[in-house]
């Protein structure tokens, strides 16, 4: 009798068990499931973009001497035609003062062989001597007068070469760095610039795109050439390296023609207004294009999970089992959905987390959630 209660005992502590295991499993077994449905999107794609003036003027000495004056500041803007650096170099001004000397030398040597012609002309036409006397003088005269132009054009090299003592902006800008101070030595061979001149009332934002990504970004665009196609492209926006949004909307204007065979890329450049200045050249930023689908089938990126680069989802079938199904998608960069272009059709209910629990086959106790659910944080496995 002992025996045999013992065995009831045990018996009902096992049966005890496996309820709170069954319990525990179905509770396990609860996914949230999301009813794929057609709805209008925008994808905010972000690509990364160096951002450069749309000038960037390298200043550099064209003579050998010695910085005397530095008249503008790091990071000063700069008009056209200002004066940026002052340059001692005395031996072209000796040089300038030579060639003034020279001139005057070869217009007197002119001087005096016009007048020998002057004087040889009338006795030519007097037949006192021959032709032969003028013809000397003619051509003494011609050598004189070629002398003097010379003597011109080296002083107006001499004038150039003291002109370069002075170096002013060719452009608009902003200054960059200024590597050398007063007093010293530079030349038409110092590898450095003097600064850089950067004009960026308009930036460009260079960025690239995998070969993909351009298709995807093309083929719905109305327009026979690239040129055609990017103008349609609806405006471009700057998100700065502390992530704030830029006041003013840029354009994507050019892509280049080859792809880079070694990274698979297309380089693309977007121009934006920058009147305040605010962004530099050099910086870093994003480059945000908008894409707007009419008839999009979204879900959650975390419902997704790849195998050798393919994405899979699982699909739930009407008899709550879960099978694995390959899709292509057009990515959205904020991180939450992703628009489905293969693989799922509307009404297609699908495990929205916890996928990397699940196996093929499995069956599921699912609980219905909205697509605002499925992309929020707070939606996780299991509740």
């Amino acid at each position: 009798m002992r025996y045999l209660c013992l065995c009831l005992l045990a018996f009902v502590a096992i049966s005890c068990s496996n309820k709170k295991d069954s319990k525990k499993n179905n509770k396990s077994n609860k996914y949230p499931v999301l009813t794929v449905g057609l709805s209008s999107t925008t994808l905010n794609n972000d690509y990364p973009a160096v951002v450069m003036g749309i000038q960037n003027v390298e200043i550099r000495p064209k003579i050998d001497g010695f910085i005397s004056k530095v008249h503008i500041d790091e990071g000063a803007t700069v008009r056209k035609g200002q004066l940026l650096f002052s340059i001692d170099a005395p031996q072209y001004e000796q040089i300038v003062r030579t060639a003034q000397a020279n001139i005057k030398i070869a217009q007197a040597d002119v001087d005096a062989a016009q007048m020998t012609v002057e004087k040889v002309k009338p006795m030519v036409e007097k037949d006192i001597i021959s032709d032969y006397e003028l013809k000397a003088a003619l051509y003494t005269l011609e050598a004189k007068e070629a002398a003097l132009s010379q003597a011109k054009a080296q002083l107006v090299n001499a004038q150039i070469n003291l002109s370069y003592t002075n170096i002013y902006s060719p452009v608009d800008g902003v200054i960059g760095l200024l590597p050398f101070k007063i007093g010293s030595l530079v030349g038409s061979s110092t590898t450095t610039p003097l600064t850089t001149v950067s004009d960026i009332s308009s930036i460009y934002c260079y960025f690239s795109i995998n070969e993909k990504q351009e298709l995807d970004m093309f083929s719905g665009i109305k327009g026979a050439t690239i040129q055609q196609k990017l103008a349609t492209w609806p405006a471009a926006t700057l998100v700065l390296a502390n992530g704030s949004i830029f006041d003013h909307k840029g354009k994507v204007e050019t892509a280049s023609g080859l792809i880079n065979s070694q990274t698979g890329a297309v380089n693309l450049r977007a121009t934006f207004p920058n009147p305040e200045g605010i962004v530099r050249s050099g910086s870093s930023a994003i480059v945000r294009i908008p894409t707007h689908i009419e008839q999009a089938l979204l879900i959650p990126q975390k419902s997704t999970y790849q195998i050798q680069g393919e994405l899979f989802v699982y699909k739930m079938d009407s008899t709550k089992q879960v099978k694995s199904v390959s899709i292509a998608v057009m990515g959205s960069f904020s991180g939450q959905y992703y628009v489905v272009t293969k693989g799922l059709n509307a009404g297609d209910k699908i495990v929205v987390d916890g996928v990397d629990q699940l196996r093929e086959g499995v069956e599921i106790e699912p609980m219905n959630v909205t697509l605002d659910q499925a992309i929020s944080d707070s939606t996780s496995a299991g509740k």
